[in-house]
């Protein structure tokens, strides 16, 4: 198919591989974690002190156990999702400090904040998996507000979920409260990923000990994790986009064999959300063109690997949902469902270069979702669908709207959308000349006074309780 968007030629990404495993076998990267250490030396790699270097024919055999594609199981199995290849899903935002408020005023995020989000994402039509950290909250201690969060994440959506990363211990919190539903951690290792969570490098060349020891514990585990780099071109990386490639590529593959060390087959997808910083400000801007080239060659070279892909979705710098955020977010994340993302996170909700979620702009890039998806939906082109018999019989200046055909699949042919205006002017008015944003607001009340909690064993609600409050109490 022709686009005009840069595919890169199988030189091209062998060129970024190459140079790749050059930086991987000479100046190596550092794992600030003792296990990981032990890990590379126990299989033969070539360590000096924190410094681990790896070469080519280690990555290689690192990528003969990786699937190219896996399933998350859900606690409701009707909303298991697959990852790879073809599959692709919608994940919200993460690790915002701050929601934004409709007078574009910030405030501090809260666990209330958290637990509605996760009610908006069990009643979202487009969002596929709920995350972890959709907000920071701030009025639970840090210590142990991953054990809040997973709980509310676990009890108020039955959709898959992300897992929690913050540590190697909260990594072991997330794997133990997700044996308890499955029945303990051999039968949960049997049943594959059911988390998918965000490992992070520390760009330039370095995993810190909370990503890397909690990488160990997920792969240990068979969860799936995303290996993900953000490098800020021009100043945590090079200026050139090439070789943020290649930087990035470094990175991720050498988060991928450890990950395979730990447990061959260990579900891993190749993740980015490199981008350029802003010259005349100095910060990253997620709202750049930059973004989105390096989301398409991220997807191309997670294919060269044989990975599945992430990248970020509704992405913005803007700091309230206007014009700026709808322009940035719709770029970032048609960039990602087009170009074959199979994770695309941030899908909706972003402000302020992820500094901020915002109910209204989650719910007008949920709709975006569900907009990108009929845009992927291929065109049936068979004989009934042309009906040459059915314009023929119409003939010339006839009209469609009284054929069966119309009736037929008028609530099914085209998108339906009861969020973007379709009135005229007139209408409109008479609506109340309401802007999508002030929309947002009146359909927030209905969703959430619409919510009902899934259902959930109380011997398990009772379980998690526990080990929740066993685990605060130290």
């Amino acid at each position: 198919m022709y686009d005009r968007m840069q595919t890169l030629t199988q030189d091209q990404m062998t060129r970024i591989h190459d140079a790749a495993m050059d930086i991987l076998g000479t100046t190596g990267i550092a794992f600030n974690e003792d296990e990981a250490l032990s890990i590379f030396k126990a299989n033969g790699f070539k360590v000096d002190g924190k410094i681990v270097f790896i070469t080519e024919a280690q990555v290689r055999n690192a990528l003969k156990t990786t699937p190219s594609r896996f399933t998350i199981t859900a606690r409701n199995p009707e909303k298991n999702v697959a990852v790879g290849e073809d599959d692709f899903v919608f994940v919200p935002g993460y690790g915002a400090p701050f929601v934004t408020l409709t007078n574009g005023e910030q405030r501090e995020a809260t666990m209330e904040d958290y637990d509605n989000f996760c009610k908006l994402i069990q009643t979202s039509k487009h969002i596929d998996m709920n995350g972890f950290m959709m907000v920071e909250p701030s009025d639970v201690p840090a210590d142990t507000a991953h054990l809040d969060m997973i709980f509310s994440n676990i009890i108020l959506c039955d959709k898959p979920f992300m897992g929690s990363p913050v540590s190697k211990q909260g990594a072991k919190d997330c794997v133990d409260m997700a044996a308890i539903i499955w029945g303990g951690i051999e039968k949960l290792k049997a049943v594959g990923p059911v988390t998918v969570s965000l490992i992070n490098s520390l760009s330039p060349l370095q995993f810190s000990d909370e990503m890397a020891g909690s990488l160990i514990e997920l792969a240990r585990a068979n969860q799936a994790c995303v290996i993900a780099s953000l490098i800020m071109a021009g100043s945590s990386g090079p200026v050139t986009l090439s070789g943020v490639l290649a930087l990035q590529t470094a990175e991720i593959l050498a988060g991928v064999t450890l990950a395979q060390l730990v447990n061959p087959g260990a579900p891993v997808i190749y993740g980015s959300t490199s981008s350029a910083m802003d010259m005349k400000t100095g910060g990253l801007s997620i709202g750049c063109p930059e973004l989105s080239v390096v989301v398409s060659a991220t997807a191309q070279m997670a294919r060269f690997y044989n990975l599945p892909s992430r990248s970020g979705g509704g992405l913005t710098d803007a700091h309230f949902p206007d014009a700026q955020a709808g322009v940035e977010s719709t770029l970032a994340l048609t960039t990602a469902a087009r170009n074959g993302i199979n994770f695309i996170l941030h899908a909706n909700g972003i402000l302020g270069s992820y500094i901020s979620m915002s109910y209204e702009k989650f719910l007008i890039d949920e709709e975006l979702c569900g907009i990108t998806r009929r845009l992927l939906k291929p065109m049936e082109v068979t004989s009934s669908s042309i009906d040459v018999e059915m314009i023929k019989a119409v003939g010339i200046g006839g009209q469609y709207l009284t054929q069966p055909k119309t009736f037929q699949l008028c609530r099914t042919e085209f998108y339906l959308t009861d969020f973007m205006n379709r009135q005229n002017h007139a209408g409109w008015k008479a609506a109340g000349k309401k802007r999508i944003d002030e929309f947002a607001v009146d359909r927030l009340g209905q969703r959430l006074a619409a919510y009902e909690k899934p259902d959930i064993d109380p011997a398990i609600e009772a379980a998690l309780t526990e080990f929740v409050t066993r685990r605060k109490k130290g």
